[in-house]
This record gives structure tokens, sequence and C-alpha cells, in this order.
């Protein structure tokens, strides 16, 4: 446990996160970047970003709530202390995307309404799971919810996003680097503390892994939705890209063996979705848990 206590302590959170990744930086990237004139000034492009945007607030104002309403159903000081800097990161996570909704032409006054109308409903039922955990004091099913299902697909979102803005819009790719560290940390906590708790309360799986494939159904029909449809928006913000990238000389997007710069919206979900769901079966295997496939709908 000293060991634990020391890896999760608030002292190597201040050195990582604070004085290590995000020092010097504002609302997560550099102070003199904002977002692209052409994406601005593009109606599409720019409210396909506050769309996506939303998505993401949605995601980490569940995280938020699940984080922080686990500190007290901690069952020991270092996971309290942990959970306690997952809270701050969280918070972090909301107000730098909120940041970017404003930078987008969102009214401050007007987030609330716009996240509210925009949130895909598969992912308010994803969260809904979620903190209905939490809410019950829960912890090992919070920990697994929060930490290995929620933040494991975040991770990889984040990544994919990274990965098709780093040349045509640093100021978000900069952003992303840091909540990707973040949820680095966060997924490696879940594996590490659960591990022994499920060994303990092994009665606990079933109702674990029913939990973790009622998740991943509604996290597939959230994907499956935000990419239906996109074709248009996509060729566009393609066309931009590639403007951009005659003189940047910018090669092909590959994330997991998909060409992003090239690849449909059914092929770009497939392969986030394949991604999600093979780190789903790595990491709860690693903690002594089944992986259950998401149910097909009706």
């Amino acid at each position: 446990m000293a060991d634990f206590l020391s890896q999760y302590s608030i002292q190597r959170w201040l050195e990582m996160c604070p004085q290590g990744y995000l020092e010097d930086t504002v609302y997560g990237h550099a102070a003199d970047e904002t977002e692209p004139e052409e994406l601005l000034e593009n109606e599409e492009l720019r409210v396909a970003s506050i769309a996506l945007t939303v998505q993401l607030i949605a995601g980490e104002r569940a995280a938020l709530a699940a984080s922080s309403g686990l500190v007290n159903a901690a069952p020991d000081d270092a996971s309290k202390m942990f959970l306690a800097t997952q809270t701050l990161d969280e918070a972090r996570h909301v107000e730098i995307f909120t940041r970017r909704l404003i930078d987008l032409g969102v009214k401050k006054d007007d987030v609330n309404q716009v996240v509210a109308d925009l949130t895909n409903p598969n992912l308010v039922k994803f969260a809904e799971v979620l903190l209905e955990k939490v809410s019950n004091g829960d912890f090992i099913a919070g920990v697994v919810g929060q930490n290995i299902v929620l933040e494991g697909m975040a991770f990889s979102v984040f990544e994919l996003l990274q990965a098709i803005s780093a040349e045509v819009n640093p100021k978000f790719a900069h952003t992303l680097a840091g909540t990707i560290a973040d949820e680095r940390r966060h997924v490696g906590f879940g594996e590490n503390r659960i591990g022994s708790l499920i060994r303990q309360h092994p009665e606990r799986k079933d109702e674990v892994e029913r939990m973790q494939q009622e998740m991943a159904t509604h996290m597939l029909a959230t994907f499956a939705d935000v990419f239906s449809g996109a074709g248009s928006t996509m060729e566009k913000e393609r066309e931009r890209m590639r403007e951009r990238g005659e003189s940047l000389g910018a090669a092909s997007t590959d994330w997991h063996g998909t060409d992003m710069s090239t690849a449909t919206p059914e092929a770009m979900e497939a392969t986030l979705a394949g991604t999600v769901l093979d780190e789903f079966k790595i990491r709860l295997g690693r903690i002594g848990l089944e992986y259950r496939a998401p149910k097909v709908p009706a």
C-alpha cells in the first residue's frame, strides 16, 4: 500500500500535471494558438465541430460526477487521494472543452442549452448506467465503469481526434494531448486498484460484467449516430486538410491501420469501435473480468 499511496499521491499529481505536461498551457494549449480561421468561416464545419465538442463535454461531465462521487465510496486513503486529483482532472476537461465551444462561437450564456440540445441520447444512457452505480456507493462497479470503460473509450476517441487534428488544428490537438495523458493515468489506476478487489469479491463479477456490456452497447450506438450522415462534412474537412497539407507537407493519417484521410465514415467508425473494444478486452482481463460483447439492437 505504501508504493500505491506514493504512486497516486497528490504530490505526484502536482509534479506530473500542473508542474509537468500542463505547465505553460492555457486551457490545455499554447496561449497564442487559436481555432483555424477557415474552420470558423465555414459554417458547416463550425457547426459540426460544435456538435462534436458537445459530446466531449457530456462525457467529461459524467466523468466529473463519477470521480467526485467515488471519493467517499473509496475504501482506502490512497484511492481517495487519487480520485480527488482525478476529479480536478475531469473538471479541467469540462472547462477546456467548454472553452472550445466559446472559441467556436457559442455564447457563454448558451453553453448549457447547446449541450442539452446536442448531446447524443445514447451517450446520456451510457452515463446513466455508470452514475447509478456511483450514486449507490458501489466502488468496484463505479471504478470499472469510470476508469476502465468510460476512460478507455475517451482515451481512444481523444487519440483519434488528435491524429486527425495534428496538422490542421494544432490548438485542438495540443488540448487533446493533455487529456490523453490524464486518461492514461486514470486507466492505470483502475487496473491497479480494482484487480485486488475483484479477487476479494468474485461474487461481483457477473454484475460488473453486465454493466460493462450495457455501457459498451450504448457506446457503440453513440458512435453509429455520430458517424452516420457525416460524409458531406467529412469531405469538406478533408478538402481543408488537403489545402493545408500542400503547404505543410502532411502525409496520410494512419490510425490503427486505417488511413483517416481517405476512410469512409463507416470505416472510421469500425476502426474506432474495434480499437476501443479490443482495449476493453485487454484491460478487463488484467483485472480478472471477462469481456462481454455489446448487444446488437433488435
